[in-house]
């Protein structure tokens, strides 16, 4: 069994460590011609692909790469926003590369948070099941 990462929360919920093991991620590219087939729109800091699945590219996946140059949130290394530079015809046939994007700081302390919150629910269900256990029997008989 692998582990991918790690989180230390503390009893308030704040997250005081985190380690991601990063596997490389599966990673697509494509050469597109115009109109590109795809519905692309921007999320969290990020564009994704919203609309149309195919040749391993799956709605959710990031754009990374256009022409070799990387998608940094919505602007590729150079400057250019990547949608109005995939709506210009001029710049066709294009290649992009599509994947799993990493997870952000602010999403990994939501996520810090997720957990913080799954272990209160579990201790307070555990004391719960306690009291009503010394209560009374409960099962099929009573």
């Amino acid at each position: 069994m692998a582990i991918f990462s790690v989180y230390v929360v503390n009893k308030a919920g704040g997250l005081i460590y985190q380690y991601d093991n990063y596997v490389p991620r599966s990673e697509v590219e494509k050469t597109f011609s115009y109109p590109l087939d795809l519905v692309l729109k921007h999320h969290d800091e990020k564009v994704i692909v919203s609309f149309g699945q195919r040749d391993g590219i799956k709605v959710g996946h990031a754009l990374l790469s256009i022409n070799g140059v990387d998608v940094i949130g919505k602007n590729t290394a150079d400057g250019k926003d990547t949608l109005e530079y995939l709506k210009d015809p001029a710049n066709y046939p294009v290649s992009i590369r599509f994947g799993r994007a990493r997870l952000s700081s602010n999403e990994k302390l939501m996520l810090a948070s997720m957990f913080h919150s799954c272990e209160l629910f579990d201790q307070n269900l555990k004391s719960a099941l306690e009291v009503a256990e010394k209560a009374g029997n409960f099962g099929a008989g009573s």
